[in-house]
């Protein structure tokens, strides 16, 4: 009976550890590891979000061969948006949040922000 009673409460300290790691670590985890990765590949991915708007409208706007290309191209380049949709999807399988994930972006966007203005502050022409 005894020997029952202590795999139960070793089978039980296991579960609650196990459940710990999965909740508490694991997210930490992810985090640190792949975090830059999704902060770059959400940028990537904005980028090419754009730059296959703007040419589905240079299509709309004048059918020419180059504008078709152009669209052509665009939508190849979309692809990235697949890294970047896996790493997302690897983050939240790992157990961050939306709201983790979006706090992520959010910094990314603050980073780049600074990042932006220093360039212009040094490239800037001023009277």
């Amino acid at each position: 009976m005894k020997r029952i009673l202590l795999v139960l409460n070793i089978l039980a300290v296991l579960t609650v550890l196990s459940i710990g790691v999965q909740r508490f670590i694991s997210p930490i985890v992810a985090e640190a590891i792949w975090s830059n990765d999704y902060k770059s590949l959400m940028f990537k991915c904005d980028h090419v979000m754009r730059e296959h708007f703007i040419a589905k409208q240079g299509v709309v706007l004048s059918p020419d061969e180059k504008s078709i290309r152009d669209l052509q191209a665009a939508e190849i380049a979309l692809t990235s948006c697949h890294d970047y949709d896996k790493t997302r999807k690897r983050l939240i399988d790992w157990g961050l949040t939306e709201n983790d994930i979006a706090q992520i972006g959010l910094e990314a966007i603050e980073t780049k922000a600074l990042d932006i203005r220093k360039f212009v502050e040094i490239h800037e022409i001023r009277y």
